[in-house]
């Protein structure tokens, strides 16, 4: 039975896989989208999404601990500036896996994963929200319409098509 063996070893040792997860957050915090096997994919999201919820908290604690994991300072500077800043208001679900298919050579299966709030594709473009409409004054706004379209229809009968005979000359 697997009790308690919820991580993925990835065929390396710990100190490898630790340096390796490292990188690879490192990475897809600073350039928003990495391409990667599906495995080591899934095993980062594990290992990036606590640390972008530490970014949330801007204190001198929190640096310290995501700077021991990431290893990398522009990295840990570019979460709690922007990434932070961007993903403040989501409780979580903060990357994406989206499969791309086989890799030539050995067929392991490939993904990109991003960070969601990045990904201009899948974000839906907020509309204005509608004036709100109110029922006051409607007799009036109706009167106002129907004026509006008496005079549209006004000009267009005072335009006249020009005559077939003139066209042809």
């Amino acid at each position: 039975m697997r009790h308690n063996k919820k991580i993925n070893h990835l065929s390396r040792t710990s100190s490898h896989r630790k340096a390796m997860l490292a990188n690879m957050a490192s990475s897809l915090i600073l350039k928003k989208r990495i391409s990667t096997t599906i495995a080591k994919a899934k095993a980062l999201r594990t290992f990036v999404e606590p640390l972008i919820t530490k970014g949330k908290n801007d204190t001198t604690h929190s640096r310290r601990t995501v700077f021991s994991y990431l290893k990398d300072k522009y990295a840990v500077s570019e979460l709690f500036r922007e990434v932070a800043a961007k993903v403040g208001d989501r409780p979580g679900g903060y990357t994406r896996i989206l499969k791309t298919g086989n890799r030539f050579g050995d067929n392991a299966d490939m993904c990109i994963i991003e960070l969601v709030d990045y990904n201009t594709t899948y974000v839906k473009e907020s509309a204005k929200p509608a004036a709100k409409k109110t029922r006051r004054g409607s007799k009036a706004k109706k009167e106002e319409v129907v004026a509006e379209t008496t005079v549209v229809e006004q000009k267009k009968e005072d335009v006249q098509p020009e005559s077939t005979e003139e066209k042809s000359e």
